[in-house]
């Protein structure tokens, strides 16, 4: 079978047993370029049962020679391709399963940057564009992941009852996320007397093209701490891990930290909890 083929199939085959939309085209863009690379290196079509365990090392060294890409993104190839191989085993495409044999990809474990509550309104203070300014706001004290806060609609954002309903999102989870007393009412605002008049559902919507974009908020976002001359990177996914970080701080359970942040798992939870320098320090300062 072509690799084009089983990858449409194996698309397929992911969207019956409802994986999200993102993951489905995040496992369709990697594996067209596992796809382009092994046309480039034999000069044909390459054949799902003809791919080796080598032809997989080779790409992740691609991906980190020629292409720069960062151990997880590599991993996350190596993550696309093992779903891949395994469903290409199981439905019988292949007679062994060959990214079984591949080493996983090595993460370095960085601590994250965290801004805390005052930063968090400097780089409010900063950032000038109305809508900008909320949906960093809204990201801030909600928790949500990007695409998830780009995805609300007028629907989905109950300001009657207080409540975010997020639709489809990681794994293709729902779940309801509470608006917080301090978020309310600027959401309320916005809604009443700022939101332009556009032909579209979305909640965060520009008069231009009706939505933003993860891009574009991550460069304004980049603009701002250049503005305001800090070193560290902040990124939408930073304003989520500060979100979480901060209920820890304040000790709200765990288990109702993974449910605000829709995590399948505590493991996964206890990735966004650290303990920041001057706490480290109060703790050898106990001798």
């Amino acid at each position: 079978m072509l690799l084009n083929e089983g990858r449409e199939k194996f698309l397929k085959y992911m969207d019956t047993i409802d994986r999200s939309l993102e993951t489905i085209v995040g496992y369709g863009k990697d594996l067209k370029q596992f796809g382009m690379y092994l046309s480039r290196k034999y000069n044909c079509e390459p054949y799902v049962e003809d791919v080796t365990s080598t032809d997989i090392e080779g790409f992740l060294m691609y991906l980190k020679e020629e292409r720069n890409n960062a151990p997880a993104s590599r991993s996350r190839n190596l993550y696309t391709l093992r779903s891949f191989f395994s469903w290409a085993y199981k439905k019988e495409i292949v007679k062994r399963d060959v990214a079984l044999s591949v080493e996983n990809i090595k993460l370095q474990q960085k601590e994250r940057v965290c801004l805390r509550d005052e930063e968090v309104e400097e780089l409010l203070g900063v950032i000038k564009h109305p809508l900008i300014n909320l949906t960093v706001r809204t990201l801030y004290m909600t928790g949500l992941r990007i695409s998830e806060c780009l995805n609300l609609t007028l629907d989905t954002v109950d300001l009657d009852n207080k409540v975010i309903h997020v639709i489809a999102g990681k794994g293709n989870k729902d779940r309801l996320v509470p608006i917080c007393d301090k978020l309310y009412p600027y959401l309320k605002n916005y809604l009443e007397n700022d939101r332009p008049n556009v032909a579209t559902n979305n909640f965060f919507a520009n008069t231009k093209t009706g939505k933003l974009s993860s891009q574009y908020m991550n460069r304004e976002l980049a603009a701002a701490t250049k503005k305001l001359g800090w070193s560290k990177k902040v990124t939408c996914h930073i304003l989520r891990h500060s979100f979480a970080t901060h209920l820890v701080d304040e000790n709200v359970n765990l288990v109702q930290v993974q449910k605000l942040l829709g995590h399948s798992s505590l493991k996964v939870t206890s990735i966004y909890t650290h303990s920041n320098i001057d706490k480290l320090k109060s703790a050898v300062n106990v001798f």
